[in-house]
């Protein structure tokens, strides 16, 4: 694996080194704390994974946590699951995330840009406005600590002023991006049961409006525990019967009042995907975020107040709440809302040109599209204040690292970067201080301690195994939602080594301390960026009375591309006709997401299952990359083994 790179793609200068905040954390970190003053990133990052406790109380010093209370130590008590972070503390995320009005009030705390291309800015100043107005009118409708609020919002500025002034009161932020369907919002919402929930008429994508005013009027129907639900006219229409208008409730000139919270106290609920079953509720807390994002964007990221941070997102990736944490590190978040690649494949590099922005983060999906669209951006946009670029969703292909050093520029720094919306930050990547490797992760996170295992608990270099994190990250679930007992989180990531989190990633630890990604290593559906567990395609096509059972597999493929494709066995007497297959598309793309709507459609026999009936996934996505039939599946696991003759056959052929 390190032979196969011998040299760096990227080294930076020894000016850059100097000057990045993780060099100087790191010697304010050996006099304070005893951090090793030499060595460099590795030095740094064993001493923050053999000095858990020690790492992140000099992190919360280094960027000034406000705690109201105190903790009585950094970990009370480090069991997985079930860590227990600055047990006694209080403080509010926004809080922090506000606090660079002190100091920037007049300059962009927020740019919007839509598909006009047309930059707004909002400044720090009126940010803290709008934020502290509408947590006024949060706890006038009862809004208490624990309460959630949900969001059916795109990627604006009103989405991150319903977030702070939702944690500026103790409640309990949610969010869909206006995509999803209403079947896919329920399934997650339903859960939760918001008190309130801001919605938007339509958005605006690929240059057409979408009107969803059904889909709002069904998603109130069906919620009954909302209180208040609050009309953004996007679109420009009147707020419906009994709904309050944005504008009235975020008028007044107050100064948000900011409720201080325990460490653990719930932030916001993600949502994630198992093979079976709703979505994971995901919840993680107010301290934990605060700190790791200060953490992974503070000094992984290098930003800071002269920054312009823009990543490709919308509000149901785990990606926008990371985007929003920008602001805790004073920087200026960039937001754009619309199709990325409208009016043309460049769009986002027009995005970074016209906001300026410093760090420009996308999706591999995205940087392989502008490759194979001959796209030139260091030609055809001045990027000269882009220093990084970011990319995850899925691991960026050596041709991607390559394309950009070439397109954008030589002196680029290229950081791939991989986490989980379970975590809602980076297990390994952005590094400013270390070479960039061609197909390779910088390294692994400080506080950290990722390895990668065999299937008996031992840990391997150079070679693929599944991803595992030995110790507690500030970020992991406090818990999921509708989980009373634990039994999901657990089983979720805990259940194949005790003790020990296990992501479903196979990775590379390569012995230069770099690490490569190879994709999933359970049944994940990861379309640009946004999961979505197979049980809900499966609920949504086997409705049609023609579809008897079904499979769908997502494959990572070698060029970067992402295969999706949807294995359906047929009621007696249908025909896979080109009716059924639009019926089948359109049902996908109506209830579910746009994003989840598959490649091909595939008639099969029929569909494998365990002995104890589930359908089995793994094996055959593992099938369909080219495994033998005899490595990719335990026979005596398998109902029926000559099902799987036919996915074995399919990838033959498409070999």
């Amino acid at each position: 694996m390190t032979s196969a790179n011998p040299s760096p793609l990227w080294q930076p200068d020894a000016a850059r080194i100097a000057r990045a905040q993780i060099t100087r954390f790191q010697s304010w970190a050996a006099e304070h704390h005893g951090a090793p003053a030499e060595g460099g990133y590795p030095a740094l990052h064993r001493w923050s994974v053999d000095e858990l406790e020690t790492f992140w109380k000099a992190v919360t010093e280094w960027f000034d946590v406000r705690f109201s209370t105190p903790y009585a130590r950094v970990l009370g008590d480090r069991t997985m699951p079930g860590a227990e972070w600055f047990p006694g503390a209080t403080l509010n995320y926004a809080e922090h995330a506000l606090r660079a009005t002190d100091t920037r009030a007049d300059e962009p705390a927020l740019l919007h840009v839509d598909e006009t291309h047309e930059t707004r800015s909002v400044t720090w100043s009126e940010l803290r406005r709008q934020v502290g107005s509408l947590s006024a009118e949060l706890r006038a409708l009862g809004v208490r600590p624990g309460d959630r609020v949900s969001g059916y919002l795109p990627n604006i500025p009103q989405a991150v002023v319903a977030l702070l002034a939702t944690a500026s009161v103790g409640g309990v932020w949610t969010s869909c991006a206006p995509d999803f369907g209403a079947r896919s919002v329920l399934d997650r919402f339903q859960q939760v049961e918001p008190v309130v929930m801001f919605t938007v008429d339509g958005y605006r994508y690929g240059g057409k409006e979408h009107d969803r005013r059904d889909i709002v009027a069904e998603l109130r129907r069906e919620l009954p525990t909302l209180r208040a639900v609050v009309h953004i006219p996007l679109l420009g229409t009147e707020a419906p019967e009994g709904a309050l208008d944005w504008s009235a409730l975020t008028s007044a000139d107050v100064a948000p009042t900011f409720e201080q919270v325990p460490f653990d106290h719930p932030l916001w609920v993600l949502y994630s995907s198992g093979t079976t079953g709703l979505p994971k509720a995901i919840v993680q807390s107010q301290g934990g975020i605060l700190v790791e994002h200060l953490k992974q964007l503070g000094l992984h990221c290098d930003l800071g107040p002269e920054d312009r941070f823009f990543w490709y997102t919308s509000t149901g990736w785990m990606m926008w709440n990371f985007l929003v944490s920008g602001l805790l590190t004073g920087t200026t978040v960039v937001l754009y809302d619309g199709s990325p690649g409208y009016p043309d494949t460049g769009a986002q590099w027009r995005v970074a040109e016209h906001t300026g922005a410093t760090l420009f983060g996308t999706s591999a999906a995205y940087v392989m599209a502008c490759r194979k669209a001959d796209i030139h951006p260091g030609r055809d946009y001045d990027l000269s204040r882009v220093q990084c670029v970011g990319t995850t969703g899925s691991p960026l292909p050596p041709d991607g690292f390559r394309w950009l050093h070439d397109e954008v520029r030589e002196d680029l720094w290229i950081a791939s970067v991989s986490g989980g919306t379970d975590v809602c930050s980076c297990f390994a990547g952005a590094v400013p201080t270390l070479p960039v490797h061609i197909g390779e992760l910088q390294a692994p996170s400080l506080g950290t301690d990722l390895q990668s295992w065999d299937p008996s608990g031992e840990p391997l270099i150079d070679e693929v195994g599944e991803l595992v994190v030995t110790n507690p990250m500030p970020s992991m679930p406090i818990h999921f939602w509708n989980d009373p007992d634990g039994t999901r989180y657990h089983d979720s990531y805990f259940d194949t080594y005790p003790g020990v989190w296990r992501h479903g990633d196979w990775i590379t630890l390569t012995s230069r301390g770099s690490v490569v990604i190879h994709g999933r290593s359970d049944s994940t559906l990861n379309r640009q960026g946004v999961r979505m567990g197979s049980a809900d395609i499966y609920e949504a096509v086997e409705r049609l009375p023609e579809i008897k059972e079904s499979l769908v597999i997502g494959i990572e493929q070698p060029d970067g591309g992402y295969w999706m494709p949807l294995f359906v066995q047929l009621a007696p007497e249908a025909t896979l006709d080109e009716a059924l297959l639009n019926r089948i598309k359109q049902t996908i793309r109506e209830q579910l997401s746009p994003r989840h709507v598959p490649d091909e459609v595939i008639e099969v026999p029929g569909v494998p299952h365990t002995l104890t009936g589930k359908r089995i996934e793994v094996p055959v996505k593992r099938l369909l990359q080219g495994t033998p039939l005899e490595k990719a599946v335990n026979p005596g696991s398998i109902d029926n083994l000559d099902l799987l003759r036919f996915y074995e056959d399919l990838a033959r052929k498409r070999a």
